[in-house]
């Protein structure tokens, strides 16, 4: 494999891992703008303007943009979360310079008033139906209190309120400042023809016009605040957990993603066999969300209400073992062995690839071939995992239930 960089002379940076044995390529627009760069007045512009992409530009309309991606039998879609929105495409070779017209004329839309009205009612409906959802409604909660005060506590929907206040001039004024072409990457993995990636980008994109798009970078600590919210249709109690971790520029990231899968991998991790095995809990895990200057452990735990309590008793009492006591030679090793796999099990598809060398490059402007990253996970040492973990204390938590019962 080789890497491949160049940057259009309006700021708009190419990159791509070439793998000439690979049978086909994905490639995607990485925007570095989500909920955190916008203000309370358009909460939840970033994710309404993912959908309005693919509304119509001025070459092409709604109709012609998917019956396109149908015809060169592509897998494509986007999404939009706290930092980023991107927008990808997987194909077989023959059809990259199809799919990158495509993909680089998605990304300048019409953003017709009609269509912004017709969308409005669209996202509507998504933020009601996404209220249904327990652990959506866990983690959107959680975060806005964890994140208190900080940017990050934004929820991606935005509200209902936010969402019908919105006009469409504040759409486009968002767009011209989130999209400029500093802000926004080119990512190619897989049997990608540089050549040919590098000519229809600056075909395509060079004409964008730049303009400043920063974002202020702080750590957040986390409010630390313990809540419940009683909602009696919801028949489980769910428990959300989140504690400080490192950012995504931090070099102890790899410490800390084998922390969590020590404490809490969907099998064979402390929480599993401490709530998960004894059935104290029929969910359980521990994930860490690497972000932007910051992070943060979030765990999940679903139980009956009656055993809310103990539960989270449970789990913090096993961060605090972790802390005070350590963790097996086993342990680390079957975290490692865990990582690597699935890394490595995603990586054999170009798609699965393409996040993991995009936000390399968005974040730290790296390029880390999979083989090393997999050494920089086998190189971190329990010593290092545990000085991580004393300086993010996973029992310095911010801590919320959600269902039947009206405290926790």
């Amino acid at each position: 494999m080789e890497f491949k960089t160049t940057t259009l002379s309006n700021g708009l940076t190419i990159i791509a891992e070439v793998n000439p044995s690979s049978k086909s390529l994905a490639a995607g627009f990485f925007a570095r703008t989500g909920s955190r760069d916008e203000t309370d007045g358009i909460s939840g512009v970033s994710h309404f303007l993912e959908h309005m992409m693919f509304k119509g530009t001025d070459r092409r309309s709604a109709l012609e943009v998917n019956l396109e991606f149908d015809q060169l039998g592509a897998i494509y879609n986007a999404f939009t979360s706290e930092e980023n929105t991107v927008y990808y495409a997987g194909v077989l070779p023959e059809f990259q310079t199809a799919m990158l017209d495509l993909l680089g004329d998605l990304l300048r839309p019409a953003l017709r008033q009609d269509d912004f009205d017709m969308e409005k009612g669209v996202i509507l409906d998504e933020i009601a139906r996404y209220e249904d959802q327990p652990t959506f409604k866990m983690y959107e909660h959680l975060m806005a209190a964890h994140f208190e005060g900080h940017p990050l506590s934004r929820n991606v929907l935005g509200t209902p309120d936010s969402i019908t206040a919105l006009k469409r001039d504040d759409m486009q004024e968002y767009f011209d400042r989130r999209y400029s072409p500093g802000n926004v990457t080119l990512i190619g993995v897989g049997n990608v023809d540089w050549d040919a990636l590098a000519e229809k980008a600056d075909e395509m994109c060079s004409h964008w016009k730049p303009l400043e798009a920063g974002r202020t970078l702080n750590r957040c600590e986390g409010s630390q605040r313990r809540t419940a919210i009683a909602d009696p249709k919801i028949n489980r109690q769910q428990i959300g957990i989140m504690s400080p971790a490192p950012a995504a520029q931090d070099e102890s990231r790899f410490a800390a993603q084998l922390l969590s899968t020590i404490v809490g991998d969907a099998t064979g991790s402390r929480l599993y066999y401490a709530l998960v095995d004894p059935a104290i809990a029929d969910e359980a895990g521990t994930s860490y969300d690497m972000l932007d200057g910051t992070g943060g452990f979030i765990t999940f735990i679903s139980t009956d209400p009656a055993r809310g309590s103990q539960a989270l008793d449970i789990a913090l009492a096993e961060f605090g073992k972790i802390m005070t006591d350590g963790f097996s030679d086993q342990e680390l090793q079957a975290a490692r062995n865990k990582i690597a796999s699935a890394a490595t099990v995603k990586g054999e598809l170009p798609m699965g690839r393409l996040t993991a060398v995009g936000f390399d490059w968005v974040y730290r402007k790296e390029y880390m071939p999979l083989a090393r990253q997999i050494e920089k996970l086998f190189a971190v040492t329990a010593d290092e995992i545990m000085d991580m973990a004393r300086e993010f204390d996973l029992t310095a938590a911010t801590v919320l239930a959600l269902g039947p019962m009206e405290q926790i």
